[in-house]
């Protein structure tokens, strides 16, 4: 694993205080060649979903320099965590991940991104959203980073993406990897319980809501589509809650894991994830 720190390059992005897109993308060129056009082209999917450049991005964008103290402090969490990573995962599986880990300035494409740069895996750790979503402290930073090494650690020793038609199965397989991810993370810290997400009570919540989640999970199955879904993304809700699939994934794979080695489960196919699946939806919760 490589861990790259582009904290200290990252307010040449900004003039006089405002982020400037031209400088930012001078940033990156210097800093990450290869992502710049990856971050470009998500951020245009967004704007081209109906978000506002102005509104939407440009508040968080500029929130980097306007609270150094929040940055600061996911720097040096990013630091701590960092430090014996690869021991930990070690530890844990047997073997660790071939990724880079990057601590960047991105364009709001997400506070953690697992994704290909010049056809290596890296991970992107955005410093706007994670401020914006407020994970600058060592634990969420620890469950952050672990989480979306739980993605790549799938990519290289198992199977994380593959093509459907049916939206049906695209959502089904997200939950089934977001839950890989999540418990990968779990085992890591050594806490099956722990969700970096728990915040004001959301986790017995959710443990009060299991089977509501299921459920209705089950239903939007046939009809969700990427502008519905209620699930997946700290800007959609559940009942007033986020992040209910990250939770719901969680429960799934560790329901797997009690007839599978976790090291089976993440090669899955979709039929063997759908045949668990409908094991799960009869599972006491």
């Amino acid at each position: 694993m490589n861990v790259i720190d582009l904290s200290e390059q990252m307010l040449s992005a900004y003039e006089n205080g405002r982020f400037d897109l031209e400088k930012w993308k001078n940033y990156m060129s210097r800093c990450l060649p290869g992502a710049e056009a990856l971050c470009l082209a998500d951020m245009r999917e967004v704007l081209d979903a109906g978000y506002s450049w102005e509104k939407d991005f440009l508040p968080v964008l500029n929130a980097v320099t306007q609270n150094a103290d929040k940055r600061e402090e996911a720097v040096a969490s990013f630091r701590r965590v960092t430090e014996t990573l690869d021991e930990r995962i070690t530890a844990r599986f047997g073997k660790t991940v071939d990724a880079d880990l990057v601590l960047y300035l991105g364009l709001c494409n997400g506070a953690g991104w697992a994704a290909s740069v010049n056809g290596k895996p890296v991970v992107l750790l955005g410093i706007e959203k994670i401020m914006e979503l407020n994970w600058c402290d060592v634990t969420a930073m620890t469950g952050l980073v672990i989480h979306e090494l739980g993605h790549v650690y799938q990519e290289q020793y198992g199977v994380l993406r593959r093509e459907f038609t049916a939206r049906r199965e695209k959502f089904l397989w997200q939950l089934f990897t977001e839950g890989v991810a999540m418990v990968f993370e779990q085992e890591v810290i050594g806490d099956p319980a722990f969700y970096q997400q728990d915040v004001d009570g959301w986790k017995q919540w959710c443990d009060e809501n299991a089977a509501l989640i299921r459920q209705s999970f089950c239903a939007d199955l046939d009809g969700m589509t990427q502008d519905n879904q209620r699930y997946f993304g700290d800007w959609v809700r559940f009942h007033g809650h986020g992040d209910t699939g990250y939770y719901l994934g969680a429960r799934f794979v560790r329901f797997l894991l009690e007839a599978d080695a976790f090291d089976n489960i993440i090669g899955y196919g979709i039929e063997e994830v759908q045949a668990g699946f409908d094991r799960f939806l009869e599972a006491r919760l």
